[in-house]
Parts: C-alpha cells; structure tokens; sequence
C-alpha cells in the first residue's frame, strides 16, 4: 500500500472511530496529498489554466490601452470645445433686414456670465485664391481667429510661432499656414517663414507653420491648405464685426454639458428670439468610442475565456482518469466510512486546486508584461486589478464547473465491488 493510501486509511479509521464528519482541512489535505503524489499530470493540466488566465488579464490590458488611446486622440481634437454658430432666422422674425450673426460682445458676454471658460474665440471664414510658384491659384480658406484659437484647436507649431495678443491688437499683418500649404506653395515649412503671401491683395507675412495634433477625419473647420490670420485684421474684408460661429473651450469636461445649454441661452437672450443659435461639442463622439471600444474589448475577453474553457477540459478529463487510477482508494474510504459527499468535496477540492493555482500562476504571467513594459520603458500600460479579480474567480468556477462531473462519479461508485478491485 502506497503512502497515499496509509494515510487515508488512517483518517477513514479516526473518522469512523470518532463517528464525525471529515473537517475541511481533511479533506484539503487529502486534495494536496493526492495532487503531490501527481505531480506532472497535475502540473501539466495547470499549465492549461496559466495560459487561460494570463490571456484574460494580457486581453484586458491591451483593450484598456486601445481604449485610452482613441480617447486620447479624440480629446486632442478638442473634448473640452462648445461650438456656437448662427443657424439662421425663423420664419417669424420681425425686422428682415436685421441679422442674428454673432459678434464679439457675444463672445464678452458669455466670458462674463461663465466663469469657467478657458479660451474663446471668433472665426471668421474668408475664401481667396492665392497664387502658387508655378504661377497658377488655388482656392484657400483663410480664417481669422484670435490667439486663443491654437489653444482651442490644440494646434501644433513646429516651425516659427503663432500670432499672439500683441499682434491682433496690433492688427498686425501675419498669418500662420498648414504644413501642407506650406509644401505646395514654398516647398517646405522652413522655407516658408518670412515670406509674403497676399490675400485680398494684402501682403501677409508667414510668422508660422502650423498642424492638428490629431487627425480630426475631417470633422473640424481647418482644411488641408488653410491659412489663419488675426481677427482684428480679417474682419476689415467683411467690413462687419459680424461672425458666423464663435469657439469656446472650457476649463474642465465636467463643464462641457451646463456650458453648452448656457451659451445657447446667453445668446439667444441677447438677439431676437426668432433668431435660431446652436451649439455642439464632441461629447457625444466620446461617449461613442468609450462605448464601442468597450464592446470591442469585452468580446476579446469572452475569446479569451474560450482558454479557459480548454482548461476547464483538460481538468475535467485528467480527474476522471484519478477517478479511475484510484478506484481502490474511493473503496478503502467508503469501507471505513466515508460518505458519499466527503468523497465528492475531496475530488471537487482536487479540481479547484488545480484551476485556482494555474490561475495564481496565470495572474502573475499576465501582470508581469504591463510592469515589465512600465519598469524597462517610458510606456506606462494601464493595470487593472478588477482583472485579477475576475480571473481568479473564472478560474475557481471552471475548476468547480468541470470538477463536477469527476467528483460525482466517484462518490457514486459502490463500495463493495470497488473492494474487490484490481
């Protein structure tokens, strides 16, 4: 009789002596003492549980960075920007020669009521055709924006620099353009500094080039060749005040949803009420990505968790072959009067044991390359501890799951032909 079996023997004797149930720390003996006496089968089935486990946790890492990832790029566009612009005049209005365009003392008047806004801004659209260095014109949308624009916008400048409030109170002639723009007509942005560009006939000086910090897939006003001029000088070629639409950026997120519905209600308070103002931001297309790369990264997980049921498998068939190598065993217990249900607690223990120490070894896998990358590089891959959590809990209820079954069959096989065994 192997060791194994000594011992059984003598607890299955105290048991029957002392007429009482096996505790649980017997029983979890029992399970530790079966699983050394194993060791590589049981080792080897565990094996199937660190992979399950550590991919659940390595998923949920990569889907947390793709997710901070696009909501970064979408912050950059501007998740903080309100947008006011003039809609147009209802059906009802009074005077049909007065305008509900937006104006400055808009802009001042929105500053004053809320104190949250962090930069604002007018943009006034003026469409020219400047001309190239092969001697041919293109149509080019120039804008004019204050200095506050490029905070707004999140605005690159890696060549030169922006025009500042010196230069708008200045009215000065200077103008910032798009890399691409700068390629195309001056063959480079360093080449492009210093020059002079007309528009509307007016000589502009190139102070910058400029780019977004984010593609923006064309949802923004700035196209691919634009030029951005002071305010104070392009609203000389309206000869109006008079603006379309007006940027605001607010200090916080937070603020974005009471700024939005206060805005309208400002302005809308100041022009007549037939007058139509709408506002938009870009809450909404956050809300959406955060949304759909959630969905995306719960499917990874649930593929991932395919792993787990391999796992849960290999449990289920490697306890039904213990089932069948330890047959004499079973027979020596339940002669010395083990009940069923300590028979089936011993082999459910089995199985656990096996799914919760590969999903031990699989968490520490699955952390170890998150922190491998924060420790040896300047990435810092988000670690989600819920994650752990969650993949201890898979791996118990497989073990429990797939346990089942090979547990029950034990309990239920009769004493008396298991005695005379071979």
């Amino acid at each position: 009789m192997t060791t194994a079996h000594t011992s059984l023997a003598t607890l299955a004797q105290e048991h029957a002596k002392l007429g009482k149930p096996i505790q649980w720390k017997n029983i979890l003996h029992l399970a530790f003492e079966s699983l050394n006496s194993s060791r590589i089968p049981f080792l080897l089935t565990a094996f199937g549980m660190v992979i399950g486990t550590a991919s659940v946790i390595l998923v949920v890492t990569i889907g947390l960075t793709g997710r901070r990832f696009i909501l970064e790029q979408i912050q950059k566009i501007g998740t903080n920007e309100v947008e006011l612009e003039y809609v147009g005049a209802g059906t009802a209005a009074s005077k049909p020669d007065h305008n509900g365009f937006l104006t400055p003392a808009d802009e001042k008047a929105v500053e004053a009521q809320l104190p949250n806004i962090l930069y604002s801004s007018p943009v006034l659209e003026v469409h020219d055709r400047v001309g190239l260095n092969n001697g041919s014109t293109q149509d080019t949308l120039v804008l004019g924006v204050s200095p506050q624009y490029r905070g707004i916008r999140n605005l690159l400048v890696p060549n030169g620099r922006f025009f500042d409030s010196f230069d708008d109170a200045d009215h000065a002639k200077c103008a910032v353009v798009t890399q691409a723009f700068a390629r195309l007509k001056f063959g480079s942005p360093d080449a492009a500094l210093g020059q002079e560009l007309l528009i509307k006939g007016i000589p502009f000086t190139i102070i910058g080039v400029f780019n977004e910090s984010v593609s923006d897939f064309g949802e923004s006003e700035i196209a691919v060749e634009t030029v951005l001029i002071p305010y104070s000088v392009a609203r000389y070629f309206t000869g109006t005040d008079e603006v379309q639409q007006i940027y605001f950026s607010m200090r916080n997120m937070a603020d974005v949803a009471g700024a939005t519905t206060a805005i309208q209600r400002i302005v809308s308070a100041r022009h007549n009420p037939n007058f139509i103002y709408a506002t938009q931001d870009l809450r909404d297309v956050l809300s959406m990505a955060a949304t759909i790369s959630d969905t995306v990264m719960i499917i990874l997980v649930l593929l991932a968790a395919v792993t787990l049921v391999v796992g849960g498998v290999g449990i289920m068939n490697i306890m039904l072959a213990s089932v069948r190598a330890r047959i004499s065993e079973i027979g020596l217990r339940k002669a010395m009067g083990a009940t069923a249900r300590e028979i089936r607690l011993q082999f459910l223990s089995e199985a656990v044991l096996i799914s919760l120490s590969g999903g031990i070894s699989g968490c520490v896998v699955g952390l170890a390359l998150p922190l491998a990358v924060r420790i040896f590089t300047q990435y810092e891959l988000p670690i989600n501890f819920w994650s752990v959590g969650v993949a201890l809990l898979a791996a118990s209820a497989t073990g429990i799951l797939f346990g089942t079954v090979p547990a029950n069959r034990a309990a239920r096989l009769d004493p008396t032909e298991l005695m005379g065994y071979e």
